[in-house]
């Protein structure tokens, strides 16, 4: 039996079911296509504006990092270091004290982080809806072309390969077609979760890095004192805590 019999002999239902296979089967390939070009992107760029953050580490201007983030609009790591750097500049452009603003910044990391994970999350869910309901979808289209083939004995009489071939026929192909839409789909939404925790990982280490860049705690002075004729000059030393009894 050719294919093109095959789906001659194909009843109105069990291509209905096929349809929505192929139909699923092509948002399939479109989000996975669309999201591994997002993903690419924001790796690259990612790379791209490390190493401009790591000369803002070193010293570097706020204004030059700024421009980076902008031109890497792409990349997960410049939105979240855009968010905090912006709302500490503007802390500090308003005539504001910039230490004071860190409950402020480390709040504008925290939701730009939340946002990118959406945005970076956008369109998983859809994959992972047909990595789980295609089987089930081309099982219902094996159960159909079973009925098909049972009806077929039903209305000649015989149980002959010619009387339920077309409905076996079509049982199979909904099966197989069930599975190829289906794996590609559940392969595809586990890499791209696995990207996302990569991701979400290097959001978290730049926004501690800018953080510590930022706020950096200065060290405690002893002031210079005479102990027993002998001077002592400036120090660096923690502050020790005695507890009372």
């Amino acid at each position: 039996m050719t294919f093109t019999e095959l789906l001659g002999n194909v009843g109105w239902f069990g291509g209905a079911v096929m349809f929505c296979l192929a139909v699923l089967s092509l948002f399939s390939a479109g989000m996975i296509v669309e999201k591994h070009r997002r993903f690419r992107a924001a790796s690259q760029q990612s790379e791209m504006f490390k190493s401009e953050f790591k000369k803002f580490m070193h010293g570097g201007e706020i204004s030059e990092l700024i421009d980076a983030a902008r031109q890497h609009q792409n990349s997960h790591v410049a939105q979240v270091v855009a968010a905090g750097i912006h709302e500490y500049d503007g802390v500090r452009q308003s005539g504001g004290d910039p230490v004071a603003s860190l409950e402020l910044v480390t709040s504008a990391l925290r939701d730009s982080m939340s946002e990118t994970l959406i945005q970076l999350k956008r369109g998983l869910a859809f994959l992972a809806t047909i990595g789980s309901t295609a089987p089930f979808i081309g099982l219902f289209g094996t159960v159909v072309g079973i009925i098909n083939a049972f009806r077929s004995i039903a209305a000649t009489g015989s149980g002959g390969m010619s009387v339920v071939s077309g409905g076996i026929a079509e049982a199979l192909v909904s099966t197989a077609l069930g599975i190829f839409v289906a794996i590609p789909a559940v392969v595809a939404f586990n890499h791209f979760t696995g990207k996302i925790e990569t991701f979400h990982v290097e959001m978290n280490r730049a926004s501690t890095q800018l953080v510590n860049c930022l706020f950096k705690i200065p060290e405690t002075k002893i002031p210079e004192l005479k102990v027993s004729g002998v001077r002592v000059s400036d120090v660096n030393v923690p502050e020790v805590v005695h507890a009372t009894r």
